[in-house]
C-alpha cells in the first residue's frame, strides 16, 4: 500500500441556491476529481442567520447541502481558481489529507 498526499474540500450550499448540479457536472466531467460525495442536511444556518430546516411545513426544498470532494494539491488549487467566482465568499474549506492507495 502506498500513501499518498490529497486535499479535501467542502463546500457548505443551500439546495435553493441552484448550483449544486451545475457544480456537480464541474467536478465530474470538466475536473475529473478523485472523489465526489453530497450530504443534505436536515437543518442548518450560515452567515444570513436563517435557519433551513426538513420540517414538514418546509416546501420549498432549501435544505443545506455539503458536496466534499478530493484530490492532487495542485489539481484542488486549480478548482478553487474556478470556484471562486461561483461560491459565496467562506463557503469552501479546505485541508490536507493522507490517502492510501494499492499499488500494481
Amino acid at each position: 500500500m502506498k500513501i499518498i498526499d490529497v486535499t479535501m474540500v467542502r463546500i457548505y450550499l443551500t439546495e435553493g441556491e441552484g448550483v449544486m448540479q451545475s457544480l456537480l457536472k464541474r467536478l465530474h466531467d470538466w475536473e475529473k476529481v478523485r472523489g465526489i460525495t453530497v450530504f443534505r442536511g436536515i437543518s442548518g444556518f450560515g452567515g444570513s442567520g436563517v435557519t433551513h430546516t426538513s420540517v414538514a411545513v418546509d416546501l420549498l426544498m432549501d435544505l443545506p447541502v455539503v458536496i466534499e470532494f478530493f484530490d492532487t494539491p495542485d489539481k484542488v488549487q486549480s478548482i478553487l481558481a474556478h470556484l471562486e467566482t461561483s461560491i459565496k465568499p467562506r463557503h469552501i474549506i479546505s485541508w490536507d489529507a493522507k490517502m492510501n492507495i494499492m499499488e500494481p
